[in-house]
């Protein structure tokens, strides 16, 4: 019997690792990203009070189309950024929640720059 490696388990030790090292304040918060399958999810966190400042995701209205490719999560990006120049953030950590910096994690951070976020 084939043993498959657990690739979810493993995603989260890395999750687990960075979080270790990284942490958002006030004056940088954290953009958080989570991707599943069919869709990708931002927020940006204060981790000292503990309080979601802002989120977007690809189930949001304003996105259309398939929530799971790269327009849609580049379209992620420019939105948590806008939501957060509404909140004056313009610097922040990212973490890429475990997941390669590769594909639609990538796009979203991309599309966080060009809507006006420093990381």
């Amino acid at each position: 019997m084939i043993n498959r490696p657990d690739t979810k388990k493993a995603r989260l030790n890395r999750h687990k690792r960075i979080r270790g090292k990284i942490s958002g304040t006030a004056q940088r918060p954290r953009l958080c990203v989570f991707r599943s399958q069919n869709n990708i999810y931002a927020q940006i966190i204060d981790d000292v009070k503990g309080v979601t400042l802002c989120q977007a995701s690809s189930l949001d209205k304003s996105i259309t189309g398939n929530g799971g490719n790269k327009e849609a999560a580049r379209a992620v990006g420019k939105l948590v950024a806008e939501r957060a120049a509404e909140k004056k953030i313009t610097d922040v950590v990212f973490d890429r929640g475990g997941n390669i910096y590769h594909g639609r994690v990538k796009e979203l951070a991309e599309g966080a720059r060009e809507g006006g976020l420093n990381f």
